[in-house]
């Protein structure tokens, strides 16, 4: 039962005048009220909207343009303050509070970098030296340019996955083929020419690592100048995490050649992944066993010792930098006992010291590598965005992303001069970083002092390291990316749709290309996102007892129907892809299909005038069917008798709808028209603002009929109105029927 409402009980009512409707329906099903009792008192409120500021897009263009141009001593100022944001924060840094923890944190990062560079550099297809220069000269930019304090921007193993497999692309392209002689990419060329005939193709390689880097920093900056950060937004959390996950299992088998030892071709686009574990399978009768033997001792050492990092890194002041000690003490046994000559184990060879002179990248690659770079700029753009705002909510303080753009672009556009490949925010050592106790990008700064020390005076050390530990390396710190098989089940039970992304991605990602993999995501997830609009959740609402809540009658239990009121929800904005299914699930949820029923209805029509010969006649039949009054000597055929509807009204609940466009407008239109047709009034509760302008605009219930334009604040408010209306109406018919018409009053005498 609906509880009777009191005289105060109104809130704000309908947007518009109201007018009214002649309604079709019989006494016993319109309202579950006595005709004696009377409905709550509706009370119409019209709010006065404020007058649209006039939007003129000159003025809004001369407007920033006078913002732009104007040149004084305070914009300077404020220009290069926002440029490098160090020059705000470093005049109030503190030594004594700031000072310690930057430095322990710079040097513990500066310990974990020098491994992970040398490995992630094989990966990247360059020389060991290439990825120290990398995170050397990326730090350095990154400290002045940066708004975040904890990321680390250096050589990262999705990047340098992507920009391994350009790079191998071109070469073959190029000629060079792996045995070539001269071609090894262990041990510097020496010649550093671009595209001359004395490059081999460790020169050709890096010319097209920085040519590569130069194009993905020109992308990130002009991102970030025209403020398109927004585009990282289509890169969702389960795209990005299915994105990692499929890289890292390329990664993994890009790196089991090292493992094993197998000199075997690095294949390219779609199925290398399988081409690759086919050809270990092949060649796996040549595996080297010292280089086999030493991956092992180092994952059983190494993974151990990291977990126990992970676990209790709360209670250790600093992480044990396992790595690094593994590194030097496989580098001392393998210079000792000669695994290079005595077992064929590959090794980096000669490391040189210092550094080049600037290079300018080579123009002639650039239409060639101009699609290449545009994923690597947009993934490398999200990393870093995404960790620097993970961090700043974290420790609370403020981080631009379209800055953060830019500095990443500009640490990949400077860094291409010196011989250096795309970077972006490394995961690891950014997590590393922060747990250490960094405070500023001061210890960017100490790391990049670690470095130096390895370019001038370390590097050639690392002569007799085994390319077997570089692999051991890379594939351990891609546990965090195997992990998220470990979530998919829990990711199941809280999104199917988001898990069918991940898979989609993770899968496309690993069995095709890392590029076309990241494509096929972000379509499948804009897909997604459509097919969620295109066929939403569609309700009848119901009312909770002694309130003015409506809910879901499908979810929740010991809700009210309203009688001969219909409560429809649409959990979508309503547009051109979802009209038909919006049609489609309102008859269906009403079960009144007023097209058909308006057709059956003039079947009827037709046939009661065929058989009475005037309409004066089927009018009263019409009316016997509905509502009978009055009982009379005759009763019309049942064929004769039009069928009746359960409803007065129907309440659309646009409450989920943020927009709708001229076609959901016209399907308005329609659906009014027609429940107009068989007598039942359309009304709208819960509309917005812009929804209520569009409305009024488009004339949804036609020109002649403006005061049916009813568009209420709320449903319980359309609930009111419904019912005051329908007893208007009730009594007004009430009172017709109380004189009997002239045949009635002839057919008495006539007794």
């Amino acid at each position: 039962m609906v509880r009777k409402e009191g005289k105060g009980n109104s809130s704000p009512g309908a947007m518009e005048d109201t007018s009214s409707q002649k309604s079709g329906q019989s006494k016993e099903v319109l309202s579950s009220r006595t005709p004696e009792e009377s409905p709550a008192n509706f009370i119409h409120v019209e709010l006065e909207e404020y007058e649209p500021t006039d939007f003129s897009t000159k003025d809004l263009i001369l407007k920033k343009a006078r913002e732009v141009c104007t040149c004084n001593h305070q914009t300077i100022i404020t220009f290069f303050c926002q440029l490098f944001p160090v020059l705000d924060w470093l005049p109030r840094y503190n030594i004594k509070t700031q000072l310690l923890g930057d430095v322990i944190s710079g040097l513990l990062v500066g310990i974990v970098a020098i491994p992970q560079s040398i490995s992630y550099s094989l990966l990247a297809s360059q020389d060991p030296i290439y990825g120290i220069y990398t995170n050397f000269f990326c730090n350095i930019i990154y400290v002045a340019m940066a708004t975040s304090r904890h990321n680390f921007v250096g050589s990262f193993g999705i990047l340098c996955l992507m920009i391994g497999q350009s790079v191998n692309r071109h070469l073959q392209l190029a000629g060079y083929s792996d045995d070539n002689s001269g071609s090894s990419l262990v041990g510097n060329s020496t010649s550093f020419s671009n595209g001359t005939g004395a490059c081999d193709k460790s020169c050709y390689a890096i010319t097209v690592a920085l040519s590569l880097s130069f194009l993905v920093g020109l992308y990130q900056i002009l991102l970030g100048v025209l403020q398109l950060g927004f585009v990282a937004v289509y890169l969702s959390e389960p795209l990005l995490s299915g994105f990692v996950t499929g890289s890292s299992l390329t990664i993994i088998t890009s790196q089991m050649k090292y493992l094993l030892g197998l000199k075997i071709p690095r294949h390219e686009g779609v199925g290398s992944f399988l081409l690759t574990w086919v050809d270990l399978f092949r060649y796996i009768q040549n595996t080297n066993i010292c280089d086999l033997v030493t991956s092992l001792v180092a994952l059983a050492i190494i993974v151990p010792v990291k977990e126990i990092n992970d676990r209790y890194k709360e209670k250790m002041k600093a992480p044990f930098p396992i790595e690094l000690l593994v590194v030097i003490v496989a580098t001392v046994i393998s210079y000792y006992f000669n695994f290079e000559e005595r077992y064929k184990s590959a090794v980096c060879g000669d490391i040189p010291t210092g550094f080049r002179k600037p290079t300018l990248p080579d123009i002639n690659l650039f239409s060639s590598l101009a699609v290449d770079a545009l994923p690597i700029a947009v993934i490398g753009f999200a990393m870093t965005v995404s960790l620097a705002e993970i961090f700043g909510k974290k420790h609370g303080y403020a981080v631009c992303a379209n800055q953060e753009m830019i500095a990443i672009g500009m640490c990949n556009l400077i860094p291409s001069f010196f011989y250096c490949f795309a970077s972006s925010a490394a995961l690891t050592k950014t997590l590393l970083k922060e747990s250490t106790g960094t405070q500023t990008q001061v210890s960017g700064l100490v790391t990049s002092l670690v470095l130096v020390l390895v370019l001038l005076w370390i590097a050639p050390l690392f002569y007799s390291l085994q390319t077997s530990i570089l692999g051991v390396v890379t594939i351990v710190n891609l546990r965090g990316g195997l992990r998220k098989f470990h979530d998919a089940p829990r990711m199941w039970q809280l999104s199917k749709l988001d898990t069918v992304v991940w898979w989609t991605t993770m899968l496309s990602s690993t069995l095709i290309t890392t590029e076309i993999g990241l494509l096929v995501g972000v379509c499948f997830a804009l897909l997604c996102i459509i097919f969620r609009t295109q066929r939403p959740r569609a309700t009848l609402l119901g009312k909770v007892s002694n309130t003015e809540i409506y809910e879901d009658q499908s979810t929740y239990k010991q809700l009210s129907s309203i009688a001969n009121i219909k409560i429809f929800r649409f959990e979508s904005s309503l547009y051109y892809a979802n009209k038909d299914y919006f049609k489609t699930v309102l008859y269906q949820k009403t079960g009144v299909n007023p097209i058909l029923l308006a057709a059956k209805r003039r079947r009827v029509e037709a046939q009661a005038n065929a058989d009475a010969g005037n309409s004066k006649s089927f009018f009263g039949t019409r009316l016997g069917c509905l509502k009978p009054a009055k009982q009379r000597t005759e009763k019309p055929p049942a064929d004769a008798c039009p069928p009746s509807i359960d409803m007065h009204t129907l309440i659309l609940d646009c409450g989920a709808m943020q927009f709708i466009d001229t076609v959901g407008l016209s399907v308005l239109k329609e659906i009014h028209h027609d429940y107009k047709e068989i007598g039942v009034q359309v009304l709208l509760a819960n509309c917005n603002p812009s929804l209520r302008h569009r409305l009024r605009e488009g004339g949804w219930a036609g020109e002649t009929d403006s005061g049916g334009q009813l568009a209420f604040h709320s449903v319980h408010d359309a609930v009111q109105f419904a019912e005051w209306r329908y007893h208007v109406q009730w009594e007004s018919k009430e009172k017709k029927d109380a004189v009997l018409d002239p045949e009635d009053l002839n057919f008495q005498a006539s007794l």
